[in-house]
């Protein structure tokens, strides 16, 4: 491995660990400072010690370019392998071959829809539905029509390149007051996947957020709803963010609703959401929903959060027959809302 790699390595480790962000970055960095160097001058200053004297380049970021360069797998490399819970093995883990939940730096993840991809096609994926967020969330740099259009035309490119595996289109789209889409339909229609997710007035009382809810469930674009009480539980939060409490519906309307309309209830990954907590999972899974596992992954090593969900999933008899994300992309795409 490279010293590139192995800095891009230990930043997918640290993100798959949920360490602090600034620190996956200073090793992303460096690999980017690596990565830009002219021919001969890595080993250069190999030769004369003055790694660190490159921007972005510190003494632990020196020692793991170093040994790579040397033909040694880095020290700290080592150490977050042999640090690693070992491999989940249950059967719904297993038989999961995408995700239908994962943003890239168009809204508020840390890396390219390139640089997701192919990290998830190193973890074994088939497939992975891009879903960078809606306008109105201007604080996730949420994608206006005009720029969704332009990352439809990125990710047809990119499919070209990276076949066999996919990108699928796709947004996490907000749920508006009313219960309508943040996004345009004729844009919406274009897409493989729409997550729906409820982002604003989270504290909304239980009757009007029921009818938000299930208003955006009826929507003909909505194939998933996301993490649909909002909570955080204030653990894992690498983006600094504290505990918030779940937000209140009618549970047997809401699933009610995504049973008939056949839209799948999302469990969340991330070790901050959670999402939806036992109970609730445990009703959606007594009502007979149909289920996405999704890491809502904002970076490369967060693609490996499956298992959060998978293991939930055994617990309420959650068979991969009932996990749209078990499937293929076409099947995926075709299977729409039937």
């Amino acid at each position: 491995m490279d010293p590139g790699q192995a800095l891009r390595r230990i930043a997918f480790e640290l993100e798959r660990g949920g360490e602090p962000t600034y620190r996956v970055r200073a090793f992303r960095r460096a690999a980017q400072v690596v990565d830009d160097l002219a021919p001969g001058e890595l080993d250069r200053r190999l030769r004369t010690g003055t790694l660190e004297a490159l921007p972005g380049i510190g003494a632990t970021t020196a020692g793991v370019i170093a040994e790579a360069a040397a033909g040694q797998e880095p020290a700290y490399l080592t150490r977050l392998l042999e640090s690693r819970s070992p491999p989940s093995r249950d059967p719904v883990r297993f038989a999961l071959r995408g995700d239908c939940h994962v943003h890239s730096d168009w809204s508020d993840g840390g890396s390219p829809p390139r640089e997701m991809a192919e990290a998830a096609q190193a973890l074994g994926h088939e497939w992975i539905a891009l879903t960078d967020h809606s306008p109105r969330l201007t604080v996730a740099n949420g994608l206006s029509a005009e720029r969704l259009e332009a990352q439809l035309d990125l990710v047809a490119s990119l499919n070209a390149e990276l076949a066999p595996f996919r990108i699928l289109t796709g947004i996490e789209v907000d749920i508006l007051e009313d219960g309508s889409l943040d996004q345009r339909e004729d844009l919406l229609a274009r897409l493989d996947v729409v997550v729906a997710s409820v982002h604003s007035q989270l504290r909304m009382p239980a009757g009007p957020m029921t009818r938000r809810m299930v208003a955006a469930i009826r929507n003909p674009h909505t194939d998933v709803l996301g993490h649909c009480t909002g909570r955080l539980l204030g653990v894992g939060q690498q983006g600094g963010r504290g505990r918030r409490p779940e937000s209140v519906f009618d549970p047997a309307a809401v699933f009610g609703a995504c049973l008939e309309q056949g839209v799948a209830v999302e469990i969340n990954c991330r070790p901050e959401r959670m999402d939806p907590p036992d109970r609730l999972l445990g009703l959606a899974a007594a009502a007979g929903c149909r289920f996405a596992i999704d890491t809502d992954a904002h970076a490369p090593g967060q693609l490996d959060w499956l298992s959060n969900g998978t293991v939930r999933a055994e617990k309420f008899g959650i068979t991969p027959e009932r996990v749209i994300n078990a499937c293929g992309a076409d099947e995926v795409i075709g299977a729409g809302r039937t």
